[in-house]
This record gives C-alpha cells, sequence and structure tokens, in this order.
C-alpha cells in the first residue's frame, strides 16, 4: 500500500524553489557578515578577550566541571524520572475507569499549563525544598504532563488491530497499553520525546534564578569575576557548549530511530519512489 505525501514538483516548482533558496542563502550570509563586519569594529574578536579561555584553565574547569557537570545533572535526573512519570499518566490518562483517566487528565492539563519557572519557585519557597530539588521537581511536573500527552499521541497512532488482538488473545486494557501499544509508542514518538529532553535541558538555566549553579549562572559569575569586557566572549563559549550538548542529542536520536524498524513500530513501510511513480 503506498502513500502519497505530495505530488512530485515540476520544471516550474523546483526552478522557484532553487530562486528562493539562493535568494536566501545570499541574504543570511549577507546579515552574518555585517554582523562579523560590526563585530570587528566594536574589538570583539580581539585576543586580548578571549585570552581567559587559553591562558587560564580554571575558565574551562568553571565552565565544565561545574556549569556543565550541574546543569547534566539536573536534566539526566529530571528526564530519567519524566519519562518514567509521563508514561503511568499515560497509562492512567487512557484507562477505561473514570476515577483513574479523570485525575490524570486533570494533572496533565494542570501541569502542563503552569510555567516552569512557577513551579520552581513553589517547590524552593512553598514547600522549602533544596536547591536542586526544586530545580528537578519543577522540570519532572512539566515535562512529565508533556511526555504523558506525546506518547498518548504516538498509542492513539499506532493500528486499532493491534489492540482489538491483544484483548482477543486475553490480554486486559492495562496489559495491551503496556505490553504492545507502549513500547511502539515510545519508538514512534522518540524523535518528539528527544525534541522535549532537548527543551528540558535548556530549561534547567532556569534554576538561575533559585541560586542553582548551572552553567548560565556559572556564565555570568565568570562574567562578573573577569569584568564585562569579557562577556561576549564568555556567552559565545557557553551558546557553543549548549548546541553541541543539544546536537549531540540529536544525533543520539537519529542513530536509535535509524536502528529501529518502523513496521515494529507500527508505520507503514518505507516508500520507494522510482520514476515518478510510488511503489
Amino acid at each position: 500500500m503506498s502513500v502519497v505525501l505530495f505530488d512530485t514538483p515540476g520544471p516550474r516548482a523546483r526552478r522557484r524553489v532553487a530562486i528562493w533558496s539562493v535568494v536566501a542563502g545570499v541574504l543570511i550570509a549577507a546579515v552574518l557578515v555585517l554582523a562579523a563586519i560590526r563585530l570587528n569594529q566594536r574589538g570583539i574578536f580581539d585576543s586580548n578577550r578571549w585570552d581567559i579561555f587559553y591562558e587560564d584553565t580554571e575558565t574551562w574547569e568553571a565552565l565544565i566541571r561545574r556549569g556543565l557537570g550541574a546543569t547534566l545533572r539536573a536534566a539526566g535526573v529530571a528526564a530519567a524520572i519524566s519519562l518514567v512519570a509521563g508514561a503511568v499518566v499515560a497509562v492512567a490518562r487512557m484507562s477505561h475507569l473514570p476515577w483513574v483517566r479523570m485525575p490524570a487528565a486533570a494533572l496533565i492539563e494542570l501541569f502542563r499549563g503552569l510555567p516552569v519557572l512557577l513551579l520552581i519557585l513553589f517547590i524552593a519557597l512553598g514547600l522549602d525544598a533544596s536547591i536542586f530539588t526544586a530545580v528537578v521537581g519543577g522540570l519532572v511536573l512539566y515535562n512529565s504532563a508533556v511526555i504523558a500527552e506525546i506518547l498518548r499521541a504516538g498509542i492513539q497512532s499506532l493500528p486499532g488491530g493491534q489492540r482489538e488482538a491483544a484483548l482477543a488473545v486475553g490480554l486486559t486494557q492495562g496489559q495491551t497499553l503496556r505490553m504492545i501499544l507502549l513500547p511502539q509508542a515510545v519508538r514512534r514518538m522518540l524523535p518528539s520525546l528527544v525534541s522535549q529532553v532537548v527543551v528540558l535541558l535548556k530549561d534547567t538555566s532556569l534554576g538561575f534564578i533559585v541560586g542553582y549553579a548551572e552553567l548560565l549562572r556559572t556564565s555570568r559569575e565568570l562574567r562578573d569575576f573577569f569584568g564585562s569586557r569579557y562577556i561576549f566572549s564568555i556567552f559565545i563559549v557557553t551558546a557553543v557548549i549548549y548546541i553541541g550538548v543539544n546536537y549531540s542529542l540529536s544525533r543520539f536520536a537519529t542513530y536509535l530511530e535509524r536502528r529501529g524498524s518502523p513496521k515494529a513500530a507500527g508505520g507503514p513501510p518505507p516508500l520507494v519512489v522510482q520514476e515518478g511513480r510510488n511503489v
């Protein structure tokens, strides 16, 4: 069975796409060049604004060991708990028992509608918890609700025959969700789950408000210590670290996705296009 997503563009459409791609590329390149010229005029690229990174090893130690280490520690714990809690809430949300389904739905809507920062402040100030507990707790409450909805969408996207077949062989509704549907939903929604983990990792920077020494707070402390002359270089290096970590997560998700079989995850067989025909 073939799936047609869109018609193959004709010569005129391909020509328009190529032209607009070139125009967009030229505009982006022009903006980058103008920005580089402007920054160079302000002396941003002078060596005396970057010497703390090749003359002082303590700068890298603070950024990598203390700042990035604290960020990854909070993100790792929060991500692990959020994935498990999200799976549990997703299963409860799809239960046929109203007294299980309705509280789960209420929790999802509640925590998805609250800002992460508000949750962190409530745990830190209202419950008088430690800074690490407040950061992790706020991230878990919000992201577990989002992950639960991602998994529920993945379960609902699976062919209905799988649920019917599982029930036909004697499995209960709960066993069908846990043993048959949920594992496939995780594999099918893996890119969305990893994207949410990336959002979670970036949201650890909100711990700055309650004094958690994550990467962004460490960068600001370095700026205060070395002076405003290094503000651009410090935050550029910090941005590169964030991008590197998030890109690594995305590549890891791509690797896992390629290892999995779309057919095993309930997806359609791959579409092969030969000479303008769908096979």
